[in-house]
Formats: structure tokens, C-alpha cells, sequence
């Protein structure tokens, strides 16, 4: 499995090595070892959740103030164009995004440590997306900025065809960002 640095401070892509033979494939997903060489604690992961969403879908932009959330992310099936925001004060990347593309044929997954902001679009017709979340949901730490804030100006790959009540009813950039300072 390699590991890559990403250009937002903290945020490692782990990218497995599948192998392929005329059975179809197998990849380890995960490591324990190879987490906790790269400074992650494999046992502080309390939580796998799972969402499956269809072509054009856009959740996001979410995330947790307070002590916040670690999480892996990864795509189980399908595609998405997975952004994220840094949204922690004195941060070297404060207010930078970065996207990734998250499949079910590279099965690479980002280590999201806490303090950003996280969304995907479907680019295929489903998608899984697979989160390990390191602490248990607290809705009184939950945020959200609109995907289309101007600020931050994030490109999407598609129009936007669905997106539920509460993302689209989310605040702006600027309106988190004064709070967080």
C-alpha cells in the first residue's frame, strides 16, 4: 500500500496495490501497521458507516467543530469526486480545498483528520462511499457550507441534479469562517 502526502495539510491518500487475476480481484482496504507508521492510532477508529447514493448526487460540504472527527473515506462502489475544505484556524491550508477521485477500481481512501470540511458528487450511476470515523456523533458539533458558496468557489465535475433539504439550506464560508476565528 502506498501512501501519498496531499497538498492540504495532515490529509493522507492511501492507495492499495488490488490484485487481479481471472477471479476478478482482492486488496487489503486497510492496515493497522501501516496506519500507525504513518502516525495514525488504528484502534481509535470507533465507527464504520456507509452511504449509497445515485448518478448527479451531492452530499456535502460537512463537517464537526469542537474536537471534531478523523475518519478514513473510501469509495466501495461506483466513483465520486470527493472534496475537502481545511477549516482549522492557524492551519498552513485554512480555507484550501483539494478533490480526489474515490473509485471502486483504485480503492485508494483519504485519512481526514479533524477540522475539515467533507463532500462527494456521484460520478457513476451508484456509488458506496465507506467511512471509519474515530468518535461518536455529536449534532451539536455538526456544520455545513453550502457546495456552491462563492468563496470558496469549488469546482464540480457536473451540475448538481440532487441535494437534500439541509445542504442546500447550509451556511456560507464566510459566515463559518468568523466563527472559527
Amino acid at each position: 500500500m502506498e501512501i501519498r502526502r496531499t497538498d492540504l495539510a495532515d490529509v493522507l491518500l492511501f492507495v492499495p496495490a488490488p490484485h487481479h487475476d481471472g477471479r476478478g480481484l482482492f486488496t487489503r482496504t486497510f492496515d493497522a501497521d501501516i496506519a500507525a507508521a504513518h502516525g495514525l492510532d488504528p484502534d481509535s477508529f470507533r465507527q464504520d458507516s456507509q452511504s449509497r447514493s445515485r448518478a448527479g448526487v451531492l452530499r456535502g460540504m460537512h463537517g464537526r467543530i469542537g474536537r471534531g472527527e478523523a475518519k478514513l473515506v473510501r469509495c466501495a462502489r461506483g466513483a465520486v469526486h470527493d472534496v475537502l475544505v481545511d477549516i482549522r484556524p492557524g492551519s498552513p491550508t485554512f480555507g484550501h480545498h483539494q478533490a480526489f477521485r474515490l473509485d471502486d477500481e483504485t480503492f485508494a481512501h483519504l485519512y481526514v483528520p479533524p477540522g475539515f470540511l467533507h463532500g462527494f458528487q456521484v460520478l457513476s450511476e451508484t456509488a458506496d462511499v465507506c467511512y471509519r470515523i474515530d468518535r461518536a456523533h455529536d449534532p451539536a458539533e455538526d456544520v455545513a457550507v453550502r457546495y456552491d458558496d462563492p468563496d470558496l468557489a469549488i469546482p464540480w465535475p457536473h451540475p448538481v441534479q440532487t441535494i437534500s433539504p439541509r445542504d442546500a439550506a447550509a451556511g456560507t464560508w464566510a459566515a463559518l469562517r468568523d466563527t472559527l476565528r
